[in-house]
């Protein structure tokens, strides 16, 4: 992949960047995956917050730079002695992180010193996904190799690292005293062409100081003399012949592969000259590998935008070069070729299993069928085949579907669905919607095709046609795969007018962890409820380079990371996902971020560069951050000008209803005394309630809390109280936690507003679980004041100091109360509501 030139050391349009020599420092933090399940969410998550501050302050400390990180690291010093600091005191920080929750936590770490190559991407390379600072060179696989070989806990040096980083331990202190150094002799290191002597360093007590063990990629190198004698062998050979048989039966993976790593599918070589078999053979062939748990395939999504990143056409015929070119630049462990050629009178479907790293064939797997008829049969076979030689439990293959009966035994309805599947992912909606409709036509009860088109109408706004598509997909459900059958579930939660779809898509993200859908909308929904140390997880999850559409994860992790309080860590998070947007899309939530950290005068600059590209949500959007920067800066003249200068003129019903509730939450923040237009948004809003069928009620019925709330801030006492009661069942209706809490805090500030303060209290301590709204501890302050309770009141006080973050980020109905929360965070200390001030 060429890149354009850029080191931190030259000018941009310098020549090609010359190799320095760097100190490399790889970890891998142990268990990572099981960790999550042992601990559940919430305390894996705040665990992992607590894990990325012991690295960025170590970070700091030793002077390193990071440039990858997932569950491991990948950092550069410019000394030996650095590395060997921070890898030393990860290794402790780790053991006390561990130590607090009562559990073992440990990383495997190499180190070595080589010469490599940095360079910027250029600005079009990450706008399209890569990083922003890549490094190359020998030297990283070879610090890879010497991390993947440590045991958990253990830190492996190369020859040269340990030569340096021993001769300058004495700048460690005391310490240095009481370091273990050991050789554990030369190890052959595959793609390395000469052997290396491996070093293991640790501290007296917490150093393993045992022989790694030898992997496929790294074994040692024994003299002769240190061999087995022939006798030794001779009877190892009799005890193999003894259990030979169970070794036989026992399928071996063909390839080193881990479950859930990834593969490339390539493009099908077609040798029929029937154009048939082009896209329906690769579809085939991914639907069978889609029903696995095992082995996870690239999107196409993906794809796409690494032939961009490489500069290559997207629509570019993905042959064996170039898919063994992504799967080396993506990190996938296995390319697959899938072949149709004639056999006979029938044809020959095979798939070849290719190593990226060295482009060799490792096996092939092939079936036969007599006829187009018998096509989708012996791509089950060969799936079959290839899913026990990459290492598959048979009694996981037992749970997937027949290929015919998962999909379709239709060859022509197959055909149009992987044409149809590829049209929408290239945003071709309306050939998309003719492909599958042609697919369903040709088989009516192809349960794929009908959900997508359910996933078309969804993508385009048309509801009520999504639903009934959906309906017609489950009706088939018994015909889908159990990956789709959860997906599908849960956007039939997501489309009932009632539903609450998190647990859902929860379901689909733990048992298919690498499905972005459900680790992103899970992270969605728990956001929805407050429940941000829960959602940070699935949001970071989802925001991996595999995921093509990983911008919106991302922009979600920002946001709930400035609830959580790391407004600096959330800037950095939303400029990277504005950068992979190509400087569109996160603008606005940047200036969320600005706001927490109260850089107001690099918010004001970003705002006059905002562009609502002439859309009318895109101008709510940026309305809304203009408010939010006013108000936190208590501007009252700045809302108002900002209101004056509003020319965005929705026509769908809810933007326009938020559009008007936006201006009255400026109207009681700044106390305008009068009518603020509530009855005339009340009027519009009502009749909306009545349709119960409408997939936004639960969103309408969040503006009607907002509305209720804003009305009783404004002592619009008949008018609150009416709409209260009116929709009443319509609140308690809904399986939405979120209006459920909303509705309980507008019931108690009504209790308030009748002079009872004490109803109002215990309304409210039901729902104080750390999801509540921000507002409930805003109306739990008036009425410790109310009560007298001066301890109370200073609990509450605190409390919203300290939430500063949740008063930006709350989501309720699209933030429209964001200004009057941090106008209410900000004048905790004097009394506020009851004066009707806001």
């Amino acid at each position: 992949m060429q890149q354009v030139p850029a080191t931190p050391d030259m000018d941009a349009t310098a020549g090609a960047p010359a190799p320095r020599v760097h100190t490399l420092l790889l970890t891998d933090l142990c268990d990572s995956v099981a960790l999550v399940e042992r601990l559940g969410d919430t305390a894996a998550a705040e665990l992992f917050q607590e894990h990325d501050r012991l690295v960025l302050r170590l970070q700091q400390q030793w002077k390193g730079r990071m440039i990858d990180r997932s569950d491991g690291l990948l950092l550069l010093f410019e000394r030996p002695v650095n590395g060997l600091g921070f890898a030393l005191d990860y290794r402790q920080g780790l053991e006390q992180l561990g130590q607090l929750r009562g559990i073992g936590l440990q990383a495997r770490t190499g180190m070595h010193v080589g010469e490599v190559l940095t360079w910027h991407n250029s600005v079009e390379a990450v706008q399209a996904g890569a990083k922003p600072l890549e490094v190359e060179g020998l030297a990283k696989p070879l610090a890879a190799r010497l991390m993947a070989l440590a045991r958990p806990g253990q830190i492996l040096l190369s020859a040269v690292a340990e030569s340096l980083a021993h001769r300058s331990a004495r700048e460690l202190g005391a310490r240095s005293e009481h370091l273990l150094w050991r050789s554990h002799g030369r190890w052959h290191f595959k793609g390395v062409p000469t052997t290396q002597e491996v070093f293991e360093v640790g501290e007296p007590g917490f150093a393993p100081l045992r022989m790694p063990r030898s992997t496929p990629k790294a074994w040692r190198d024994l003299p002769l003399w240190r061999r087995p004698m022939a006798l030794v062998a001779e009877a190892t050979l009799l005890v193999a012949l003894g259990v030979g048989a169970w070794f036989i039966a026992r399928p071996e993976p063909a390839i080193a592969f881990a479950e859930r790593d990834w593969v490339v599918l390539a493009d099908v070589i077609n040798g029929t000259d029937e154009a048939i078999f082009d896209a329906s053979v690769r579809r085939a062939i991914m639907l069978g590998l889609d029903q696995s748990r095992h082995v996870n395939v690239l999107s196409d999504g993906k794809i796409r935008e690494s032939l961009e990143m490489a500069r290559k056409p997207a629509d570019a015929m993905l042959d064996r070069a170039l898919a063994v070119d992504i799967a080396v630049r993506e990190g996938a462990r296995a390319v697959l070729l899938p072949t149709i050629t004639r056999d006979g009178t029938g044809y020959r479907v095979a798939v070849s299993l290719v190593a990226p790293g060295t482009d060799a064939t490792v096996q092939t797997y092939h079936a036969v069928a007599s006829g187009t008829d018998k096509i989708t049969t012996a791509v089950d076979d060969v799936v079959k085949q290839l899913r026990e030689g990459l290492g598959e439990s048979v009694a996981e293959l037992r749970r997937s579907l027949p290929l015919s009966q998962a999909s379709t035994s239709s060859l022509r309805a197959l055909r149009s669905y992987a044409l149809a599947e590829t049209a929408i992912g290239q945003r071709r909606f309306e050939e998309a919607r003719n492909l599958y409709q042609a697919a369903v036509e040709i088989d009516p009860e192809f349960a794929l095709a009908y959900a997508g088109l359910a996933k078309l109408h969804a993508r385009t706004g048309d509801m009520q046609p999504a639903r009934e598509q959906l309906q017609r997909a489950l009706a088939f459900t018994s015909q889908l795969p159990h990956r789709e059958r959860l997906y599908l579930k849960a956007w039939q939660a997501e489309l009932e007018p009632h539903g609450w779809p998190l647990e859902d898509w929860r379901a689909l993200a733990r048992l298919y962890p690498d499905s972005f859908a459900g680790l992103s909308n899970t992270s969605w929904y728990l956001f929805q409820d407050n429940r941000f140390g829960e959602a940070e997880p699935f949001a970071r999850a989802a925001s991996v380079p595999q995921d093509y559409l990983r911008v919106y994860p991302m922009v979600q992790l920002g946001q709930i990371q400035i609830a959580l309080n790391q407004p600096e860590l959330a800037l950095q998070t939303l400029r990277q996902a504005h950068e992979l947007q190509g400087g569109s899309s996160a603008g606005d939530a940047q200036i969320d971020a600005l706001v927490a950290m109260r850089r107001h005068a690099e918010a004001e600059q970003m705002l006059a560069r905002f562009d609502n590209g002439g859309e009318s949500l895109q101008g709510l959007m940026g309305l809304r951050a203009r408010l939010l920067v006013a108000a936190d800066q208590g501007d009252c003249g700045a809302m108002k000008t900002a209101l004056r200068a509003d020319a965005a003129k929705p026509v769908v019903a809810y933007q326009r209803i938020h559009q008007a509730l936006q201006h009255v939450v400026v109207g009681v923040v700044c106390d305008q005394k009068g009518d603020l237009g509530l009855s005339t948004v009340a009027a519009e809003l009502s009749p909306l309630l009545r349709r119960t069928d409408d997939p936004a009620w639960r969103d309408h019925s969040l503006q009607m809390l907002a509305l209720i709330y804003l009305a009783q801030r404004q002592h619009q006492t008949p008018l609150s109280s009416r709409l209260l009661r009116e929709n009443a069942q319509v609140f308690e209706s809904q399986r939405s936690p979120v209006v459920a809490k909303w509705h309980r805090l507008v019931q108690a500030m009504e209790h308030l507003q009748e002079g009872r303060a004490d109803a109002a209290v215990a309304a409210i301590q039901p729902m104080l679980d750390g999801s509540e709204p921000l507002q409930a501890h805003v109306v739990l302050l008036e009425a410790h004041r109310l009560l007298g309770d001066a301890a109370a009141a200073g609990r509450e006080q605190r409390w919203l100091a300290d939430h500063r973050g949740q008063a930006i980020a709350e989501l309720m109905a699209m933030q429209v109360l964001q200004p009057l929360n941090v106008h209410d965070v900000a004048g905790a200390g004097a009394p506020a509501v009851a004066a009707g001030a806001g």
